[in-house]
């Protein structure tokens, strides 16, 4: 069969009595449906396909040099009309030089300016698009009036005026694409004859395409990753995305004004949406909400802009101000601690207070801070600090769905410097280059304590604290530290070194617990008052030989310094392990002299572990804690309840 193109006679093509004018030098393939009143201007290209049917909603317009790809279709209501250029009422008014590609669906009432793109598949009913405006693939503008010279993304939802407002400008980059589609599409379909002067070659448009790659458009207020991954994170899991708003006097009273739902699914539609909202808000606070549509509940609340920003910066990173836990590096430690809470979904708050008040525990609730990127966080740390320079802050870890902390480390003292140089209150998670186990009050952990701290956690018991000042260390009087509830190594050290900073000058022992059987299975003293058994006080660090289960106990003296090495007899051992092989429990009690005369021996702490290098941990602490007394070890038949052994393993 012959395609022609020149135009068909109106006549053939009219099914209604209002008749189709067509200019002579439009081109209207044979394959083409129109009917009814259809005004059709110079240079029009119509393809294959289409379908422009003004025999129920009429008449209709398409100006000069616009062109209707194949598969468009454009139809109309009945009775509804748009108010054209010349001040006429039309169904439907397509303006000079505009580009209807495939598949798309012009449905009246509707008006589409001057030098317009209507992409793929993408949808127009009862709505008005202004001159010079890109609308991409797949994208439904419905009731709402676009101004001119708006890029709508793809796969957009634009139902309502305050999407439309929002909308970013069309780029250089969205016109050189768009004239590299309508052009290949002509040449392929119109002899180049047939080409308007005014239209550039097919080649110098592609070389226009091929040196601008295209990408979506870039507004100058970009978001950076971090918030795309977080709505690529909310999409992905069904939520819906808004925005909410305050100047800085609303800020500061969390008095925040709504800015409506972005409705669409997809990242690249929601992502311009909220470029577009942070350039109408520049100069407020502006925070992505993430909403649950089944539960009717918030699960986000994350601030993406401050006043402060600037279009088209990226996101700045800021050096938080603390003391007391650097390292040398700046706020490195602080950065892993912010980095590692926010992998695991947790929140991040602070809290506050003076001397008084943090002899009582008795902490002030910081401002809070309420947005996810690693540098915002850090920046509002920052801030915190500086205004509480002259108090205690501590930073907080919040599992928001089980509403409890997880988290709790001091991140600044009065009086501490910026930033630290790596002296004084270092931290330091290494082992000591000694072969011994040194429980210091610097707040560094020994290698031997990490040891137990990593075996504790492969199974899978939660780590606890106590402290006791000498007075409550001699009846036993243990007071309980900060709770830890996190079950990472690096999260767990960093909590047991603030609680050895907290209370340097006292006891402090580190306690294992089986959480299901709600029982202790260790406690070991990690840290003493003077951490020293030397008598010429010039050392502040005692140093313990660690556990070798050698048969040898030795006491040596000389110079002025006494040295005691305390270790378990193969015997004591053997009891030991023959006891636990028989489901026995553990225990150990000590007397000094004048009690051993009378028999009256005083409890150690219970051991509840039934495993043989707990009990032995254990025990080795025991006989650490009393030097210069007497101490026996007990074998109890928990079931009969009865001692099934008394052996004294340490004498004076």
């Amino acid at each position: 069969m012959v395609v022609r193109t020149t135009a068909a006679s109106p006549k053939k093509r009219t099914k209604s009595p209002e008749e189709t004018h067509i200019d002579e030098s439009a081109k209207v393939h044979t394959f083409s449906n129109l009917s009814g009143a259809i005004e059709i201007g110079a240079r029009v290209v119509i393809a294959p396909g289409t379908s422009i049917r003004a025999d129920e909603g009429t008449p209709f317009h398409i100006g000069d040099d616009s062109k209707i790809q194949d598969g468009a279709i454009i139809h109309g209501l009945e009775k509804s009309r748009v108010v054209g250029d010349d001040g006429r009422e039309y169904s439907v008014w397509i303006g000079r030089g505009s580009c209807i590609t495939h598949m798309a669906l012009i449905h009246g009432p509707a008006y589409v300016g001057d030098r317009c793109f209507i992409g793929f598949r993408s949808t127009v009913f009862n709505a008005r698009i202004g001159a010079d405006c890109i609308v991409m693939m797949h994208a439904l503008v419905q009731d709402v009036e676009i101004p001119a010279g708006k890029f709508v993304p793809s796969g957009s939802v634009i139902t309502s005026q305050q999407q439309a407002d929002r909308l970013p400008d069309v780029t250089e980059i969205d016109r050189a694409f768009t004239r590299h589609i309508v052009d290949i599409d002509l040449a392929s379909s119109v002899p180049v004859k047939a080409h308007s002067p005014a239209t550039p070659p097919p080649a110098a448009a592609i070389n226009i395409a091929n040196e601008t790659l295209y990408r979506n458009s870039v507004t100058p207020m970009s978001l950076n990753t971090n918030i795309r991954a977080q709505v690529r994170s909310l999409l992905s899991q069904g939520y819906k995305i808004g925005i909410e708003y305050a100047d800085k006097r609303r800020f500061k009273t969390s008095s925040w004004l709504s800015a409506g739902f972005i409705d669409g699914g997809r990242e690249e539609q929601v992502s311009q949406s909220l470029e577009a909202s942070l350039r109408d808000l520049q100069g407020e606070y502006v925070r992505l909400i993430g909403v649950d549509p089944a539960a009717k509940r918030r699960i986000l609340e994350m601030i993406i802009q401050r006043p402060e920003d600037t279009p088209g910066e990226p996101a700045r990173t800021t050096t938080a101000v603390h003391g007391g836990h650097g390292n040398g590096n700046g706020h490195s430690d602080l950065s892993v601690q912010v980095r590692s809470l926010l992998a695991q979904g947790l929140k991040i708050a602070t809290e506050h207070a003076d001397k008084r008040r943090f002899k009582t525990s008795s902490w002030l609730t910081g401002p809070a801070i309420e947005t996810k990127s690693e540098a915002g966080i850090i920046r509002d740390i920052e801030a915190i600090v500086t205004e509480n320079s002259d108090e205690y802050v501590r930073l907080i870890g919040i599992d928001p769905q089980a509403k409890k902390r997880v988290v709790e480390m001091i991140i600044h003292r009065p009086g501490s410097a910026p930033a630290s140089n790596g002296s004084g209150k270092a931290s330091s998670y290494s082992a000591p280059a000694s072969n011994g186990a040194s429980y210091s009050s610097s707040g560094s952990l020994s290698g031997e304590t990490i040891a137990q701290i990593r075996s504790l956690l492969a199974q899978g018991y939660k780590i606890g604290t106590e402290h006791a000042d000498k007075r409550r260390f001699k009846t036993s009087s243990w007071q309980s530290c900060a709770p830890i509830e996190s079950n990472r190594e690096s999260d767990v050290i960093t909590a047991l070194e603030d609680c050895l900073r907290e209370h340097s000058g006292e006891y402090v022992r580190l306690l294992g617990i089986d959480a299901k059987a709600k029982k202790r299975v260790l406690e070991t003293v990690i840290q003493r008052p003077d951490g020293s058994v030397s008598s010429n006080g010039s050392s502040k660090t005692a140093t313990v030989a660690e556990p070798s289960f050698k048969s040898s106990a030795s006491g040596s003296s000389g110079g002025g310094t006494a040295t005691l090495t305390s270790t378990l007899t193969a015997e004591t051992i053997a009891q030991i392990r023959s006891l636990l092989n028989q489901g026995h429990k553990i225990g150990v009690e000590h007397a000094d002299k004048r009690r051993f005369k009378t028999s009256s021996w005083q409890s150690c702490t219970p051991i509840d572990s039934s495993r043989e290098s707990d009990v032995v941990a254990a025990l080795e602490t025991c006989l650490r804690d009393h030097q210069g007394e007497y101490v026996r070890l007990i074998g109890i038949d928990s079931q009969a309840k009865r001692r099934v052994l008394e052996s004294i393993i340490q004498r004076p």
